[in-house]
């Protein structure tokens, strides 16, 4: 008995023919689980080690995209965004202006502090989405769409997974090497300092030798990134067999499309809040921070006050 991943669980498929798997897919209007085309050999029995355990590798790749990678996006987007919404939300002690640095500056020393966090971008991060990212291209080169013939929402929605999968790992390539590891790429991508969080990242985006037009290439590659989230996420769920009628498949995708929106919203926050950061108003605040002074009333802490006789 072999399951396909858009039937019912627990329904046996006897190795239809191509004609009624493209028949169902126009009754699904999804192509998510299209099989490779190479599932079943001429004489009925599995190929590969990808035919054989196909039904286990699809699953553990819609697991490693959600779990831990997709629950990562989340944090990382916001507080990448408390540049801008620390200014509103966070309580600075340095004075109107300065919520957004002191508020950034604050996450990432969190951040900075675990222990073994080395080991932990490692095991949750990196190697998870190599995982992700090495089957879904085995995937997507396997697959098929009839976006052409058909034209259903579903089969565009799988054309658009795979170009904003291959458009995101380069992306996060790029972000992960600059930022993480210090490759500068000739001072196209300015790297990060963990003491200077939010100067430094106003740098990447500004005093590199793209200019402005890393905002663009920022604002390409989180959208990217959050499009193939919130959209593998309703796809994890077909998977899964969690929503199998249609109407359960709406809405969850009425809640993934919000969960988009919402980290859509918290990207494009922190690539503005960066790409218009006063660099020098943020080394000031940042100089402030690491002496250990701070200001209340407008007056620093530890500074002597003339008092008038």
């Amino acid at each position: 008995m072999r399951f396909d991943a858009a039937t019912r669980i627990g329904t046996p498929l006897l190795h239809p023919p191509r004609a009624a798997i493209e028949a169902r897919n126009r009754r699904l209007g999804s192509v998510y689980s299209t099989l490779p085309m190479s599932t079943v050999s001429a004489a009925g029995t599995p190929g590969s080690f990808l035919d054989r355990h196909y039904f286990l590798l699809r699953r553990l790749h819609s697991l490693s995209g959600v779990v831990p990678i997709g629950v990562f996006l989340i944090p990382h987007l916001t507080t990448n965004s408390s540049i801008v919404w620390g200014e509103q939300l966070g309580h600075s002690p340095y004075g109107p202006g300065t919520g957004g640095i002191y508020t950034f500056q604050h996450e990432v020393d969190f951040i900075h502090s675990l222990p073994a966090l080395v080991l932990i971008e490692v095991g949750l991060i990196w190697l998870p989405l190599l995982f992700h990212a090495a089957l879904g291209i085995v995937f997507a080169r396997t697959g098929r769409t009839n976006v052409s013939a058909y034209r259903y929402g579903g089969n565009w929605r799988y054309s658009l997974q795979r170009i904003t999968g291959y458009v995101a790992l380069v992306f996060i390539f790029l972000h992960l090497s600059s930022l993480r590891w210090g490759w500068t790429y000739a001072g196209f991508f300015p790297t990060f300092s963990a003491t200077e969080a939010a100067s430094t990242t106003a740098e990447h985006f500004q005093d590199g030798r793209l200019g402005l037009a890393m905002a663009a290439i920022y604002l390409l590659g989180v959208l990217s990134a959050v499009y193939h989230f919130a959209n593998g996420l309703w796809s994890a769920a077909i998977t899964w067999g969690l929503t199998v009628s249609r109407q359960a498949q709406v809405r969850w995708g009425r809640v993934c499309t919000a969960i988009g929106l919402f980290l859509g919203a918290m990207g494009i926050a922190a690539i503005w809040g960066f790409s218009t950061l006063n660099i020098g108003k943020a080394q000031e605040i940042e100089a402030q921070m690491q002496a250990g002074v701070q200001v209340s009333e407008g007056i620093p802490s530890g500074v002597p006050v003339e008092s008038g006789n």
